[in-house]
């Protein structure tokens, strides 16, 4: 009975030291990169708040907006899978800190421009500078955490996406209004400027932050690396590709760039558009249209988490993806039926973009249980590249649907039917390898 005992007493302690060892990485990488994702993502985004003010300052039209705002994603789409290929061989470390820094300054000079060419190139080149750093990330976690892990911990990094928005909407509705005429200079350029100071921060910061691997973390003892360390050799995957070709030729990789296609068509639809559709909805003062564009983003923080967690509990991802991203597509056809309704509008909007965001941290544990070493990092790579064809057609689409119809609804439904053929392409994997 004693030797029992002791057998459960040791297994007690085995699982103490792991979960501290995961906690302690935790703490250690997770929120850094959450903060680093909310200035991204806020340096890509700031620009649908800036448009209320920039369009009328520099004559520029809805298409040209939406053009310049979706070029972008061209720039993104070209450079993503050498971006992930360099930082795989490279290390996190050096080339995050560059990515950060190089987009930081690329931003903040979005406040000189003048001209549409001028948009354009700087648009562009944002895209090239910050090609890599998500798929970067993605690549980054899975060399810490096993898969059972990785969608609660793909969650709490996945925050700075609505917390961007959440934040950041006062913050640049605030800027917009506050700083107009500051030193000769619009709200607008101010917004530009003073959102990119944190990125180029975090950036120099990373260079002395962020470890490469396991074995090159100084704050983890001999004991903790081993234990990481055997807990990835032990999560073996069943069925998996290795190299660089296998990745760029599998169909389920393109499956997966597919489904994410669909799910980023609306969440950049959203995004770009939302202050200008809660403008036509009836509010014109610029800090009011930020209060109420950062709503949705608070119910979103909550459904990613809890979506993130369940899934990890029940080992199940595929209605994991479905059933939010179908809440999303219902939340979105919806607020196209009382348009000049602001409550209706920031409610049906808040369901949406709490189901689309909600479906993420799922949808990115399934790249890791079929693809490993160089064919993850292009892998992952590829499927955010062809995911970024979707801010590309959400932005231009919609400008151009808009400038034509004089009405956003007709985009808005588009992308809610998008987000109903994910669905149905999710439910084409098979769940005996992605259900892990």
């Amino acid at each position: 009975m004693s030797v029992q005992s002791d057998a459960i007493v040791q297994a007690d302690t085995a699982r103490d030291e792991v979960q501290d060892a995961y906690s302690k990485v935790t703490w250690r990488i997770v929120p850094f990169f959450c903060l680093c994702y909310l200035a991204a993502y806020l340096d890509r985004i700031n620009v649908g708040l800036a448009k209320l003010q920039m369009l009328d300052a520099l004559g520029f039209s809805e298409a040209v907006y939406g053009l310049g705002a979706g070029l972008f994603f061209i720039g993104y789409i070209l450079f993503e899978v050498p971006s992930n290929l360099v930082l795989a061989k490279m290390g996190a470390r050096v080339w995050i800190a560059r990515i950060m820094i190089t987009w930081g300054l690329i931003s903040g000079a979005t406040m000189l421009v003048t001209t549409p060419t001028q948009f354009y190139v700087l648009r562009f080149l944002l895209g090239v500078a910050e090609a890599g750093f998500f798929p970067g990330v993605m690549l980054y976690l899975t060399y810490w955490y096993p898969t059972h892990r990785r969608s609660k911990i793909m969650a709490m990094f996945l925050m700075g996406l609505p917390m961007a928005s959440l934040v950041g909407g006062p913050l640049s509705g605030w800027i917009l209004s506050a700083f107009a005429g500051v030193l000769g200079y619009g709200g607008w350029q101010w917004l530009f400027f003073l959102e990119a100071i944190p990125s180029v921060l975090l950036g120099i910061l990373c260079l002395t932050y962020l470890p490469n691997s396991i074995e090159a973390a100084k704050w983890l003892s001999s004991r903790e690396k081993q234990t990481l360390r055997a807990n990835l050799n032990d999560d073996k995957l069943a069925e998996s590709h290795h190299s660089l070709w296998a990745a760029l030729s599998s169909a389920r990789v393109w499956l997966l760039g597919a489904i994410d296609l669909t799910l980023m068509m609306s969440v950049y639809a959203i995004s770009f558009w939302l202050p200008t559709i809660v403008r036509e909805a009836g509010v014109r003062d610029t800090v009011h249209i930020g209060l109420l564009t950062a709503i949705p983003n608070a119910l979103a923080l909550l459904a990613l988490m809890m979506n993130g967690i369940s899934s990890d509990r029940l080992r199940e991802r595929r209605w994991h993806i479905v059933v939010p991203a179908f809440i999303g597509a219902v939340g979105m056809a919806s607020s196209t039926l009382f348009t000049d309704n602001v409550a209706w509008t920031v409610t049906m909007f808040a369901l949406a973009t709490a189901g689309i965001t909600a479906t993420f941290p799922v949808f990115w544990c399934l790249p890791a249980t079929f693809l490993t070493g160089p064919a993850a990092a292009a892998g992952i790579a590829l499927i955010a590249s062809i995911a970024s064809l979707g801010g590309f057609a959400a932005t231009y689409i919609l400008g151009w649907l808009k400038q034509s119809t004089n009405s956003s609804s007709t985009g808005i439904l588009l992308f809610a039917g998008c987000l109903l053929i994910g669905c149905a392409l999710t439910l084409m994997l098979p769940k005996n390898v992605v259900n892990r």
